[in-house]
């Protein structure tokens, strides 16, 4: 029989149960919430999602900022044996209702500046019966009391004030290999795919990364500048602190290089995260040069760090920067420098837990150093699958191994260097973008005929979408206009940062689009 274990008693609880209740966990704007009252603010969450007719097993969508609602629902639904599923904040709400969609989601927590998705997420999904708004909806949002006409049937709202019942919700009877929550990625189709985390993962990551790498106590601060709905974000300022009894800092905002100096200097962190790109916009940036003067460690994931991006950055704040290697399947990172060994230009050396592998093509490992192959990882974390994916799950899940779809080179010490993908996915800021998605907004402008969108190199060897754009017949095509219309469609992040317009596009015979052309030709004349 397996060992009773539920993530969220195991970073809660026993912090309480130890005496150390009134520790505070969150730190957000002028606020602050203890252990304590973080416990009990869970516990009626619990009761109001029930209340919503949540079950045990249920899937409710998480479209919620950086504050305090954001671990009180996600460690609600885990302890109350639900699977809580954080999105993007990023997205816009077609992309949101899709997800609602696809995981059957039953219920969905908003923050107040969301509340106006409701209507279009609820037009799409058939499981859809509840939601609750954190805070005030606005003018556009729908109010507490109220129905949304939605596919499956009306969809009731509540107000998240309405969570009063503080008595103690017991925790669910799981164990670490029970579903615990969902976080959506994107694939070579381009279509999102839910990978499916136990309650046991979240354990998994604070016992390989944050203990052998950060070495994180009960006296650190993390501040990270990916929000909560990342794997990296949730990692950084959710699951690491409350696993040590730490605290975390919480910005509803978007960051800007300003605003995180800001914070960096109100709070003083002992350890930082952010993406590579948001460090070089740092560097570049008019900012107190003591801002990072807290913080013993600078994280960064999501894209491979430019050995350029990292000298300026610690030249310029005299900060640590460890870099490293994870993905939303293997929750947080897997490969990474460390304090006693860093690298330049390299994700380092596997992380203590974790096994690392190369193949060539024909699917056999490689041994010989700085020969480039599919990397592949081993580790407790690694996600159980995909949701409703049985061929993708397949080929990307063999044997407890993970396909991550990078290619790497390891050196003759054991260091691993990023190479590029086999794929034509592109990751900008961290953030995996679909090159068919982009291309199809593209397309819906009156003057787009045709569109390629491809991955490039801006001058900090920073990734960037690049979109090739062929006029209709009679037509003329404005780049600000289109960029004006991508504004309008998608999530800033996979905006093209540049528009080229074309006569023609490189096309195989029988009449595939040749993105390497493309590639080839952003090499020659890359971006500015």
């Amino acid at each position: 029989m397996a060992t009773p274990f539920n993530a969220a008693q195991w970073l809660v609880d026993r912090h309480v149960e130890e005496g150390h209740g009134g520790d505070v966990a969150f730190r957000c704007q002028d606020r602050r919430l203890t252990y304590e009252g973080l416990q009990r603010a869970t516990w009626s969450a619990a009761r109001g999602l029930a209340a919503m007719g949540v079950e045990p097993g249920d899937r409710f969508l998480m479209v919620v900022t950086d504050e305090e609602a954001f671990p009180i629902s996600f460690l609600a639904g885990l302890r109350m044996g639900a699977v809580p599923i954080p999105v993007s904040t990023m997205l816009r709400s077609y992309d949101i209702a899709a997800l609602a969609a696809d995981s059957e989601a039953t219920a969905i927590v908003l923050s107040g500046r969301y509340a106006g998705y409701l209507p279009a997420v609820a037009a799409a999904a058939p499981a859809l019966r509840s939601a609750v708004v954190v805070g005030d909806s606005g003018p556009d949002g729908p109010a507490a009391g109220e129905s949304v006409p939605g596919i499956g049937g009306p969809v009731r709202v509540w107000a998240w004030s309405d969570f009063d019942d503080t008595s103690e919700v017991p925790p669910a009877d799981t164990d670490a290999e029970t579903p615990g929550f969902w976080l959506y990625t994107s694939g070579t189709t381009g279509l999102p795919k839910g990978a499916i985390h136990r309650h046991g993962d979240l354990r998994a990551i604070c016992e390989t990364y944050a203990h052998s790498v950060l070495g994180i106590n009960k006296q650190d601060v993390c501040y990270s500048v990916a929000k909560l709905f990342f794997a990296f974000g949730l990692g950084n300022a959710l699951v690491f602190p409350l696993a040590v009894g730490a605290q975390a800092v919480l910005d509803p905002e978007p960051p800007t290089p300003a605003r995180v100096a800001e914070l960096l200097l109100l709070h003083r962190p002992t350890l930082f995260f952010a993406p590579p790109g948001f460090c070089a916009a740092m560097a570049d940036g008019d900012l107190p040069a003591d801002a990072l003067k807290s913080v013993r460690f600078t994280v960064t994931a999501g894209e491979a760090l430019p050995p350029e991006v990292m000298r300026r950055f610690g030249e310029r704040f005299g900060a640590v920067m460890l870099d490293g290697i994870g993905s939303t399947e293997a929750m947080h990172i897997f490969c990474s420098n460390r304090p006693d060994a860093i690298r330049p230009g390299t994700s380092g050396l596997p992380v203590e837990g974790y096994e690392l592998k190369l193949l060539d093509p024909a699917g056999e490992e490689i041994t010989a150093p700085d020969t480039p192959g599919s990397l592949w990882v081993k580790g407790e974390s690694i996600a159980a699958g995909y949701w409703r994916r049985p061929e993708v799950t397949a080929e990307t899940f063999v044997d407890g191994w993970l396909r991550t779809g990078d290619v790497y080179l390891r050196s003759e010490d054991g260091f691993y260097r990023f190479y590029g993908r086999n794929s034509d996915m592109i990751k900008a800021g961290g953030i995996w973008v679909s090159p068919a998605e982009v291309e199809s907004v593209l397309q819906e402008h009156d003057d787009v005929l045709e569109a390629a969108v491809v991955g490039s190199r801006n001058a900090d060897g920073l990734e960037i979408t690049v979109a090739f754009v062929l006029p209709r017949q009679g037509r003329s095509i404005d780049p600000a206009s289109i960029q004006a219309h991508c504004r309008e469609r998608m999530a800033p992040f996979k905006r093209p940062r540049e528009v080229y317009v074309v006569d023609s596009l490189p096309k195989t015979a029988t009449g595939k689009i040749q993105r390497y052309a493309l590639r080839e030709r952003l090499s020659a004349q890359p971006p500015a």
